[in-house]
């Protein structure tokens, strides 16, 4: 696995968003960085078969962009789990791995989709050739999250110029890459943006991941409960509400991690503006996404231990879909759209896409 340039997009980024630490396919295994547990721990998952990879991606080893990397380095180890296999059996296999992988975790499943049918396009590729499918699988895997990087880093010059010049930002979960890549910007223009940070109960990504990366490079940052983002923005100036999102939907509506639109709501009230990164997700429209509920049992623990009582209920409802009158902007790798006209996107870009090869 070699074919590596020497120039990455991943350079002067936190240790949590090298590439290597996402997720890697190496020697017939996928080590996926544990993000249930670091910082305090720095462990990997190491997967042996493709199943092993999605289950990591629905028990939440990997969040927020991670599960997409996940996804194309676990097509390149079913790549290699069936080498052996006449032709028409590999893709049969590969095609059953697209499927496990893609429907791993339900409210992704689109870009997942997009993810993995890509791999399937390079597989065909690859034995219409005659190259080793695992190895041309994990250079697509590579290829794409370096693209994925470049594409946010576009879009981290976009958000850095709206942020003003005493900005104190709050955020949500964990938006990884562009958590990044937007603070290396403002380093690199000699900004030094505060960064508040819900924990975002019940993975805690916001204190253990954003606040993590922040710190990391050398940034402010606070970490905060999910229950003091009112008095926050009143007593902390917050002047900027910023997240990525699971899904931009093309008629406006951002389904983000639960806490998302409760916040933009605050925003609202107190006149703060609230801005969204990524790329839209063509076709897709707010009311086809099916909100992914998660195991109860989840909520009524912390960090491994149970906070309750047996017979106390629980409901966790994994994200939340926030309307388009909430949201200031969507930032996007070609500027600055309101919600509003997501639909002339790509009549304005047909070629712009957020993975390679789709």
């Amino acid at each position: 696995m070699n074919n590596i340039p020497a120039r990455r997009y991943d350079h002067d980024l936190a240790f949590l968003l090298r590439y290597e630490n996402v997720a890697w396919f190496e020697d017939g295994k996928v080590r996926i960085l544990d993000r249930r547990i670091y910082p305090t721990e720095i462990k990997f998952v190491v997967c042996d078969k493709y199943q092993e990879v999605a289950k990591a991606i629905k028990n939440m080893v990997t969040q927020s962009a991670g599960p997409y990397t996940a996804a194309a380095m676990g097509m390149a180890l079913a790549a290699w789990e069936c080498r052996h296999q006449t032709a028409a059996k590999q893709l049969d296999f590969l095609q059953k791995a697209a499927h496990t992988l893609s429907t791993a975790r339900p409210t992704t499943e689109v870009r997942m989709r997009q993810v993995v049918g890509s791999s399937l396009r390079h597989a065909e590729k690859a034995l219409d050739e005659g190259e080793d499918i695992s190895t041309a699988l994990f250079v697509y895997a590579f290829d794409n999250i370096q693209y994925r990087y470049k594409v946010m880093s576009t879009v981290a010059k976009h958000l850095v110029d709206l942020f003003p010049t005493d900005a104190n930002i709050i955020t949500h979960c964990f938006g990884e890459t562009i958590v990044g890549t937007a603070l290396r910007e403002a380093k690199a223009r000699g900004i030094e943006p505060r960064l508040f940070v819900p924990e975002t109960r019940p993975y805690l990504q916001g204190s253990r991941l954003t606040a993590s990366v922040a710190c990391d490079m050398g940034f402010d940052v606070t970490v905060i409960t999910d229950n003091m983002v009112a008095a926050t923005i009143k007593n902390k100036d917050i002047n900027v509400f910023t997240s990525a999102a699971d899904t931009i939907c093309m008629n406006g509506h951002i389904i983000n991690k639960v806490g998302t639109w409760q916040i933009a709501l605050l925003c609202s009230h107190f006149g703060i503006p609230y801005y969204v990164t990524g790329i839209p997700d063509q076709g897709t429209r707010s009311e086809n996404i099916n909100i992914e509920e998660r195991d109860p049992a989840e909520v009524l623990s912390c960090g491994g231990r149970k906070m309750t009582l047996e017979g106390v209920g629980a409901y966790y409802p994994a994200f939340d879909i926030t309307p388009p009158e909430l949201v200031s902007g969507i930032v996007t790798n070609n500027g600055v759209f309101s919600p509003r006209e997501l639909l002339t996107y790509y009549d304005l870009y047909p070629d712009c896409k957020f993975y390679t090869g789709t």
